[in-house]
């Protein structure tokens, strides 16, 4: 899949986070830009037109929990051009209350993945990807993804690096 063209989306949040303390690169950005560089991908940040998140854990958890009780669709800034030149798709996430936070599937309503192939990738820091995989609704081959701690992300790089690359080889980059 070397000759594919691929874009690398995700959603990222700075501030305190479990595990690793008060960031200014969040976890899920760092695993972005790891997997971008690895596979000369386009990078699209998933933001929020109104971001309200609050930037200490505690508050950001009971946040995103009334988000995913209402099933909210944050409007996000801007859009993928030519969207429909990608072949493959990853897209990355925290995991929050074990699903993919609410701007997340903003994203994925707003797309048409028909023949494309998705590769999910998060970060955590223990539940794995609780069952966030499940994308098949889009009409896209979902290839095996990626789950890793968030404190491996942010305190060793090299560690992360090596993961990504395992499992990029293991499915065909």
């Amino acid at each position: 899949m070397t000759n594919h063209k691929v874009l690398v989306v995700y959603f990222s949040r700075t501030g305190e986070q479990y595990g690793v303390g008060n960031i200014t690169e969040g976890n899920t950005a760092i695993v972005a830009k790891i997997i971008a560089e690895k596979t000369n991908g386009d990078l699209f940040e998933i933001k929020v037109v109104k971001d309200n998140y609050p930037e200490g854990y505690n508050a950001l958890t009971e946040y995103a929990k009334t988000e995913m009780q209402e099933n909210s669709r944050p409007e996000i800034i801007g859009e993928v051009e030519n969207f429909d030149q990608y072949d493959t798709i990853f897209i990355g996430f925290p995991v929050w209350w074990g699903d993919k936070p609410m701007p997340v599937y903003t994203f994925i309503d707003s797309y048409n993945f028909n023949d494309k192939n998705i590769v999910p990738f998060c970060t955590h820091e223990g539940s794995g990807f609780c069952g966030t995989q499940g994308m098949d609704k889009t009409g896209a081959r979902i290839l095996k993804g990626l789950a890793m701690y968030g404190h491996v992300a942010q305190n060793e790089k090299a560690k992360a690096e090596q993961q990504v690359s395992n499992w990029l080889k293991a499915i065909g980059y």
